[in-house]
């Protein structure tokens, strides 16, 4: 039984009004006296709160309040502590970024869904990628490119028109943000074993942002990725209503789209 609770709330209306159904179902514990860590949010609040609590080794279960809710379950009163205990783990690892920037500071953060390079004035990035080692690309010229994991590879990455990866392939996919040159280059696909390495060719006239999900660092010179396989969140989704199975339902979506 997922019966002692940790509960997390974005304050938001909706958020709120579950919050005050639940207090009265469940018994509210303490961060350490609890063995399971419900998010009332969207998916950028759960990126938040796992990032945060992930060192406390607790399964976390997400209940949407925000729009898409992709890393969440819906809330349904009647069927509430059916659906958390019946509820099934899925493991995930994040994404570990190193920043070098052009003052020669090193910052670091981790990705649960993405890394972003952005291009950080009106001028195109200008960029080379290397995985380990070996050329990707010598020179990207676009408004810049992401590092998507599996779990992260149907949010800004489908948007960018990059691959969506299965749960289990263990890959990363690279995807460019409107290339210029090459043009046509559509991106590629990497073992997730891999050591990415991205560095600005230009960083005085085309100065790039470095974005972790939602931490940023700006004029960042060089930039490494690899996954991190130490830290790993336990997300729990309904028993219909998997990640496996909103991942299928997008590749599904996106097949139809290209027919």
């Amino acid at each position: 039984m997922r019966d002692k609770v940790y509960l997390v709330f974005d304050k938001t209306k909706a958020s709120l009004k579950i919050k005050s159904i639940l207090i009265k179902k469940i018994k509210i514990t303490t961060l350490r006296k609890s063995n399971i860590i419900i998010v009332l949010g969207g998916d950028g609040f759960m990126l938040q709160t796992l990032k945060k609590l992930h060192k406390h080794k607790k399964p976390f279960y997400g209940i949407n309040t925000g729009h898409y809710g992709f890393l969440m379950n819906k809330f349904s009163n009647k069927s509430f502590f059916k659906n958390l205990n019946t509820s099934h783990s899925i493991k995930i690892h994040p994404l570990q970024m190193s920043v070098k920037t052009n003052s020669n500071f090193m910052k670091k953060s981790i990705a649960i869904n993405e890394i972003s390079i952005l291009r950080q004035s009106k001028q195109a990035s200008s960029i080379s990628i290397t995985s380990n080692k070996k050329n990707i690309i010598k020179n990207l010229v676009s408004d810049g490119v992401l590092v998507s994991t599996p779990a992260g590879s149907t949010a800004y990455n489908l948007s960018a028109h990059g691959p969506i990866l299965n749960l289990d392939s263990n890959k990363l996919a690279i995807t460019p943000i409107s290339p210029f040159r090459p043009r046509r280059w559509r991106g590629t696909i990497v073992s997730d074993k891999s050591k990415i390495t991205i560095k600005n060719l230009d960083s005085i006239k085309r100065p790039i942002s470095a974005v972790a999900d939602n931490f940023e660092v700006r004029n960042a010179k060089t930039i490494t990725i690899k996954s991190n396989k130490i830290i790993i969140f336990d997300l729990l989704y309904d028993k219909n209503n998997s990640l496996h199975k909103k991942i299928k339902i997008e590749q599904a979506k996106k097949e139809t789209s290209n027919n």
